[in-house]
C-alpha cells in the first residue's frame, strides 16, 4: 500500500462489481479511507474483504434521494469527512426506439444521469468544505452517439453537461470535476441488455478487441485524484487500442 491519498475519504458508487470495484480496491491500495455503495451489498462485504484499508460497506440505491443522502451522512459520519466522490453507478439497457420499453428508458435515465446528479447535490457541500474531486464515469457514449443505444447515450451526454456546468461553478472555490469516458470495458454493464439481439452484438464486440479491464479505468482514476491541487485533469478518454468509435 502506498500513501498518496494520505487517509482522504472517498465514496464510490456502483462498486459492487466491474469499474466500480477496481476503482475502491485502488483507491485503498493508496491509502484513502473509502466507502462503497451499490444495492448488492453482499458483494460490498467481499470487497471490504479484500481491500488494504478500511471500507465502509453501504447498501445505495441512487435513484433514491432519500437512500443517496444517507450514505453520504453515513460516510461522514464514520470518516469524519467526504474528500472525493466518484459517481459510477450505471446502467445501460440497449435495443431499438421504435416499440422499446418505456420502463428501461425511465431507468436508465434515473440512475445513470439523476442519479449521479444526486449524488452531487448530497455530497457537494462536504467537497466544498474539503477542497475535494468529483470523479463522473461517463462513456464514448457520452462523445458519439450511437444507433440502438440513443438513450443510453443521451444519459451519458447529460453526465458531461452536467459536469461542466458543475466544474464552472465550483473550480475556483477549490473543487476539481473529473469526467472519465470509458470505451469497451470487459464488465457485467452489457449484460443488463434483455434484448437478446444487443446482448449477442455486445459478446460479438468483446470477441473482436482486446477489450479493456476495470482495473485500466481505476488506474485512470487513481492518476486523476493524486494530482497536485493546482492540476485539474477534467477529462479522460480512454478506449481499447483496437475500438474504432
Amino acid at each position: 500500500m502506498s500513501n498518496t491519498l494520505n487517509g482522504l475519504v472517498v465514496l464510490v458508487t456502483g462498486a459492487s462489481s466491474g469499474i466500480g470495484e477496481a476503482t475502491a480496491l485502488a483507491l485503498s491500495a493508496e491509502g484513502a479511507r473509502v466507502a462503497v455503495g451499490a444495492r448488492r451489498a453482499d458483494r460490498l462485504e467481499s470487497l471490504a474483504r479484500k481491500a488494504p484499508g478500511e471500507v465502509l460497506a453501504l447498501e445505495l440505491d441512487v435513484t433514491d434521494q432519500e437512500s443517496v443522502r444517507a450514505a453520504v451522512a453515513a460516510t461522514v459520519e464514520r470518516f469524519g469527512a467526504l474528500d472525493v466522490l466518484v459517481n459510477n453507478a450505471g446502467v445501460m439497457l440497449n435495443g431499438p426506439i421504435v416499440g422499446a420499453d418505456i420502463t428501461q428508458w425511465t431507468r436508465m435515465v434515473e440512475t445513470n444521469l439523476l442519479g449521479s446528479m444526486y449524488m452531487v447535490h448530497a455530497g457537494l457541500p462536504h467537497l466544498l468544505e474539503r477542497r475535494g474531486t468529483i470523479v463522473q464515469v461517463s462513456s464514448t457514449s457520452g462523445r458519439i452517439a450511437s444507433a440502438y443505444a440513443g438513450v443510453y447515450a443521451a444519459t451519458k451526454f447529460g453526465i458531461t453537461a452536467f459536469s461542466e456546468s458543475l466544474r464552472q461553478e465550483v473550480t475556483t472555490r477549490g473543487v476539481r470535476v473529473v469526467v472519465i469516458e470509458p470505451g469497451f470495458v470487459a464488465t457485467e454493464l452489457t449484460g443488463h441488455n434483455t434484448d437478446p439481439t444487443m446482448r449477442a452484438a455486445a459478446q460479438n464486440m468483446a470477441a473482436s478487441m482486446r477489450t479493456l479491464q476495470p482495473e485500466d479505468i481505476a488506474n485512470a482514476v487513481v492518476y486523476a485524484v493524486t494530482q497536485p491541487e493546482h492540476v485539474a485533469v477534467n477529462e479522460i478518454l480512454i478506449r481499447p487500442t483496437d475500438q474504432t468509435q
